[in-house]
C-alpha cells in the first residue's frame, strides 16, 4: 500500500509513517519545512517538501498520483491564530482532498477533533472555536463528495502516552484521552478497513482491541 501523508512531520504522522514501513508498505510524508527531511526520512517515509498553503491542486495532485490512500494529518498547530485555522486545518484539507480527485485516488482518511462543527458557537477561545469551525468545514467538504470513499476519525485529547492498543469507537464516545500512538494504530486499521469509508466517529482509549474496535464500524449507518 502506498499512503501519502499530508503534515508528515506531525506527532501522529511520523508514528504512522514507522508503523506503515514496518510492515513494508509505502508512505510519503508531505511537508513544508525542508529542515524536517531527515526526521521523515528516519520515520521510513519518503519526504516531500510541499508548503499546503500555497500549492495548486495539480502540484499536490502530482504527488499524489499513484497512492492508494491520502491521509490528512497536518495542523496549524498550538500557537497559531484563526486564519492559519482556516489555511491549514480548512483549507490544506480540502486542497488535498481536491488533489486526490484529479489524480484518482478515492481512499481519504482525516484526522479531525471532537467537537468539529462548522457552526460552532463563540464561547471561550476565539482561536480554538475558529480551529473546531475550520475542520467541521472540511470535514463537511470531504464527506459529501462522491469521488472519495472519505474516513473521518475524531480522537480525544493526545498524550505521549505508550500505545495501549486498545480502544472505544463510537458516533460519540465522549470526552476522554488517547495516546497518539493509539491513533496512529487506529488509522492503520482504517487504512486496511474499507467498510470505513463513510464513517465519521470518535475515538478515545478504551478495552476493545484496535482492529476489532475499527472493524466493528463497517457497515454502521
Amino acid at each position: 500500500m502506498r499512503v501519502v501523508i499530508a503534515g508528515g512531520h506531525g506527532k501522529i504522522a511520523l508514528i504512522l509513517e514507522r508503523l506503515l514501513a514496518e510492515r513494508g508498505d509505502s508512505a510519503v510524508g508531505l511537508i513544508r519545512n525542508p529542515d524536517h527531511v531527515a526526521d521523515v526520512g528516519a520515520a521510513g517515509a519518503e519526504p516531500v517538501v510541499v508548503d499546503l498553503e500555497k500549492a495548486t491542486v495539480a502540484e499536490v495532485a502530482a504527488h499524489v498520483r499513484g497512492a492508494d490512500a491520502v491521509v490528512f494529518a497536518a495542523g496549524a498547530g498550538p500557537g497559531s491564530g484563526a486564519a492559519r485555522k482556516e489555511t491549514v486545518d480548512r483549507d490544506a484539507a480540502i486542497l488535498l482532498a481536491d488533489a486526490a480527485e484529479a489524480a484518482g485516488v478515492r481512499r481519504y482518511v482525516m484526522i479531525s477533533a471532537m467537537g468539529a462543527d462548522a457552526g460552532a458557537q463563540a464561547g471561550g477561545d476565539p482561536v480554538f472555536v475558529a480551529y473546531l469551525r475550520a475542520k467541521g468545514v472540511a470535514d463537511d467538504a470531504i464527506r459529501v463528495r462522491e469521488s472519495l470513499d472519505a474516513t473521518i476519525v475524531r480522537p480525544g485529547l493526545l498524550t505521549n502516552e505508550p500505545g495501549t492498543g486498545r480502544v472505544t469507537i463510537a458516533d460519540s464516545t465522549g470526552r476522554a484521552s488517547i495516546p497518539r500512538a493509539d491513533v496512529a494504530a487506529v488509522l492503520v486499521a482504517v487504512l486496511d478497513t474499507p467498510g470505513t469509508a463513510g464513517q465519521t466517529f470518535e475515538v478515545i482509549s478504551g478495552d476493545t482491541p484496535i482492529v476489532d474496535a475499527v472493524a466493528s464500524r463497517v457497515n454502521v449507518k
